[in-house]
């Protein structure tokens, strides 16, 4: 198989292996601590007690035909690649593809969205024996990473072995490239093998060539978040709703939150009660190991409380509405009339704005968007998001929204055009990554160089 690469992707440059194997020397030291962080993880999610052998590529299989391989840490990231992975299948049903992830929140959404179509593993740790068996088990001839995934010894040993990476809708907060600066010799070196940084913005761009890109290798392509697919059947869905509500009702949704923020999240729900009896709350934890917290904490406030996996739909009577599913939460942002969005109150970062703008539902965050820095920024700009500098300017805005129909309906307005007009990154992507994918089953053509 022919696998062309820059020349500046595969030199190695001097320095490489002695800050490689100090590199490596320090993870071997760290991997009592892995075995203790899958341990302390599987007393609250068991699935991380499983499928160990994954975690360092060991595999009971003898290795299949070679694959494109694509690498999604979690949830968000593997959403973020949807709309690529389903245009990619639909136009090359020939290809093998191979979906890792770290997380077991990760993992499901890959089944749930993809099934059987597609092979999936755990990522497996960064160590040189790990990363050398993968890549001998699976032998991609194309290696796809979102967002900032940034390996070192995966991406050596994929310029070893002749196999171009692209790292794609990629993104670089201020705060994370402070995080690099100590590893930041390593990390550049590394970061020099890939074929191509497809940055979210001119932001990010800057970012990864301080962090060690050459200005040759990043391209500005957008952000595939705002290629967003809007379910299918979600008129029904509401319809469904609705039925189930019987009388209109007041909704919101506070969707991804953590557990530093749900005693806010409890506290915001109860103020506004007092304004309005009758509000119900959909509440969508970020984690699944959370679903039950959350119940039993709306239950222990006095409010009665219905999940999705138990009770399908909202009783007439309930008043908070736990989602305890993966996959559906667009579908609830549309039956509700505002759009808190988690992570955001506490300094993890902030979660995926665009999807409720997308469904046109009006939306409220707090102040931690490092993760989501230029959204957050468009949006605001735009007149579609309100950002509140704490949880209680975050009830101002919920309590604005909730009392005013017309400023929901202007805030989701904007929130879906900004959504149209930023989309394109998709096919910018599918462009810059056509000529590097495997050559159509039995054709005899070689991909382009």
């Amino acid at each position: 198989m022919l696998r062309a690469m820059s020349n500046a992707a595969m030199r190695k440059e001097p320095g490489e292996g002695a800050l490689r194997a100090l590199y490596s020397f320090v993870l071997y030291l760290l991997s009592p601590l892995a075995l203790y962080h899958l341990v302390s993880r599987g007393f609250r999610v068991r699935e991380y007690f499983r499928r160990w052998d994954e975690r360092y590529a060991s595999y009971g299989t003898q290795p299949g035909r070679p694959c494109v391989w694509l690498h999604a840490v979690s949830v968000g990231e593997v959403n973020a690649s949807a709309p690529l992975v389903n245009a990619l299948l639909k136009q090359r049903p020939d290809i093998r593809w191979v979906i890792t992830t770290i997380t077991p929140t990760g993992s499901d959404r890959v089944r749930a969205l993809w099934g059987e179509r597609v092979d999936h593993v755990y990522l497996p740790y960064d160590l040189p024996g790990s990363t050398a068996r993968f890549l001998q088990h699976f032998r991609p001839s194309l290696a796809l990473i979102m967002e900032t995934e940034l390996w070192p010894n995966m991406l050596f040993g994929c310029r070893d072995q002749g196999i171009p990476v692209y790292i794609l809708n990629a993104r670089l907060s201020a705060r994370s490239l402070r995080g690099y600066r100590l590893v930041r010799p390593l990390i550049g070196r590394a970061l020099r093998t890939v074929e191509c940084v497809a940055a979210q913005s001119a932001a990010d761009a800057r970012r990864f060539q301080k962090l060690g890109a050459l200005p040759g290798q990043v391209q500005v392509l957008g952000n595939l978040k705002y290629d967003v697919a809007v379910p299918n059947g979600l008129d029904g869905f509401r319809a469904a709703f609705a039925a189930a509500l019987g009388a209109r009702r007041a909704v919101w949704v506070a969707a991804s939150t953590h557990e530093g923020e749900e005693a806010e999240v409890a506290a915001l729900h109860r103020r506004l009660r007092a304004r309005w009896p009758d509000l119900l709350l959909l509440w969508a934890p970020r984690h699944p190991e959370r679903f039950a917290r959350v119940q039993a904490l709306a239950a222990e406030a006095g409010w009665r409380t219905g999940s999705r996996k138990r009770d399908t739909w909202p009783r007439p009577d309930d008043e908070v509405f736990v989602v305890d599913t993966l996959g559906e939460l667009m579908a609830f942002y549309a039956c509700a009339d505002v759009a808190f969005v988690g992570g955001s109150l506490q300094p993890v970062g902030g979660h995926n704005l665009l999807e409720p703008a997308a469904v046109g539902t009006a939306v409220v965050t707090g102040p931690h968007l490092h993760n989501f820095a230029e959204i957050s920024r468009q949006m605001e700009e735009a007149g579609a998001l309100h950002i509140g500098a704490d949880a209680a300017a975050v009830g101002d805005a919920l309590e604005a929204l909730l009392a005013d129909p017309g400023l929901r309906r202007a805030m989701a307005a904007a929130g879906s055009e900004l959504v149209d007009q930023g989309r394109g990154a998709l096919q910018r992507t599918l462009a810059l990554i056509g000529g590097k994918l495997p050559a159509p089953t039995g054709t005899g053509v070689l991909p382009a160089a």
